[in-house]
């Protein structure tokens, strides 16, 4: 017994070390194409509406190296984003029934639109309002403006990258809700719980005002109440069929 289960642990392991060099395959192969983009795409935020009142510094020799591979991999890592969901439910499927592999097979172009979504989201519309309110407050305390251009980057990604993420959770939870770790009435008993954490991260990557927090908040929650729905819509179709099954098999 304990022999079998090494075996099994050892195809496992090797399994994974499959996939994980499989993903970065794929991500040398990008890196490739996101070198060639890196310089246009650079230049288009530093001439977008957000940047072009604002001079870029570098401060360390290495900045503008770090930056070209920052925007390299941010462009790689986009472009091997549906082979990474791929792979990771291609190592999972082997624990779910077929007809669970079908079901999430399906998630993975809508967890990468909803990633894209995000990420727009959180560029063309949070972003400018966070910069826009740094600015103001430079010039009210008569400073010049002045920025390095990692300090910049790294602003950037601290904000659009939890946003991101944050359009996820429909997909996470229709994800957990087909497994049966959730169900809508568990989010329902939680939700208070839920819009708590939800301002909080809203509150840390929006502006310190009342208005760039709601503008920030209130999709956030419509995200989960979406949630909620798309859990309630996954775990009655879920009902239904063991009805159908039941009747089928004439359990009562």
């Amino acid at each position: 017994m304990q022999i079998k289960e090494m075996m099994s642990l050892v195809e496992h392991l090797t399994e994974l070390r499959t996939r994980i060099i499989r993903v970065l395959i794929a991500v040398i192969l990008t890196l490739f194409i996101g070198f060639i983009f890196a310089q246009q795409i650079l230049l288009y935020l530093k001439h977008s509406s957000t940047a072009s009142d604002i001079t870029w510094h570098v401060f360390s020799p290495m900045d503008s190296l770090r930056i070209y591979m920052l925007i390299a991999f941010a462009v790689s890592l986009t472009l091997t984003l549906p082979f990474i969901l791929y792979q990771i439910w291609a190592f999972v499927k082997k624990g779910l029934t077929k007809e669970e592999q079908v079901a999430t097979l399906r998630y993975i172009p809508y967890t990468f639109l909803c990633f894209m979504i995000g990420l727009a989201f959180g560029y063309f519309v949070v972003f400018p309002m966070c910069i826009k309110f740094t600015l103001s407050v430079t010039e009210n305390l008569g400073l010049t403006q002045t920025y390095g251009v990692a300090q910049y980057f790294s602003f950037m990604l601290n904000i659009i990258i939890p946003l991101s993420l944050a359009f996820e959770l429909p997909i996470v939870v229709m994800f957990l809700t087909k497994l049966k770790l959730l169900n809508p009435k568990l989010l329902h008993k939680v939700r208070r719980y839920a819009y708590l954490i939800l301002i909080i991260t809203a509150s840390l990557i929006s502006p310190p005002d009342l208005i760039s927090h709601l503008m920030v908040a209130i999709p956030l929650f419509a995200l989960y109440e979406i949630s909620i729905l798309l859990s309630r819509i996954v775990y009655n179709g879920q009902q239904r069929e063991q009805s159908l099954s039941q009747v089928e098999y004439g359990i009562s």
